[in-house]
């Protein structure tokens, strides 16, 4: 913008910076995926807190079961999403191969545990040989009591549950690199507002010169 006008180019420019961003239904899906495992880890957190005996414990059990089988399915459209209909910018020309590997996998390891971690916990709950509530549907005793299974998948499940933290802390630590050290616009690519720092400093510099001018 210059003296109140358009400067020539920047609408194109605008579209480019565009170009380096996921979709929105991507984004979307993603902080919402986000909040999900946040209500799992924190409802896992509150029922050790609290008696397993009481209705309370019963109601975060749900909770944490019912949020466990919504990120499975939103797990399964983001994989339809992202295979049919998703834009996905590349990695910026400055960032190393390996690094760009790195993030692959940890991607992938991602995407594995939020598919298995909902398994593991409802057969660890499907063994358990008792009815469960999970949504508004009272699920009924669908296999024997089996102990040898259960304890399985319920450790399964808890080594899962490990993994997990540590490879959204290294997908987190990373993110945060980018923005704080390397501060270039990988986390922009992935955050609802169109706005980074790149661009912010730019339109100063350009704000700059235009008021010398």
């Amino acid at each position: 913008m210059k003296n109140g006008l358009e400067v020539p180019g920047q609408l194109s420019k605008g579209r480019k910076d565009e170009r380096k961003r996921f979709d929105q239904t991507t984004i979307l899906l993603h902080w919402l995926t986000v909040i999900l495992i946040t209500v799992q880890f924190g409802s896992a957190w509150l029922r050790g807190a609290v008696h397993h005996e009481t209705g309370l414990a019963a109601t975060i059990l749900t909770i944490h079961r019912t949020a466990g089988m919504l990120t499975w399915f939103i797990g399964l459209i983001r994989l339809v999403w992202r295979h049919n209909f998703a834009y996905l910018p590349p990695f910026p020309e400055s960032m190393p191969k390996a690094q760009q590997a790195m993030a692959k996998a940890n991607e992938y390891g991602l995407y594995l545990l939020l598919f298995l971690q909902p398994i593991t916990g409802l057969f660890g709950t499907l063994f358990h040989g008792q009815p469960f509530e999970l949504f508004i549907w009272n699920v009924p005793v669908l296999f024997a009591p089996n102990p040898e299974i259960r304890v399985l998948f319920v450790e399964a499940h808890e080594f899962g549950a490990k993994a997990l933290i540590a490879l959204i802390g290294l997908h987190a630590a990373a993110a945060l690199f980018h923005q704080f050290v390397l501060r270039d616009d990988v986390l922009q690519r992935m955050l609802p507002s169109t706005s980074s720092p790149a661009r912010v400093r730019k339109a100063k510099a350009q704000l700059a010169t235009s008021d010398v001018e």
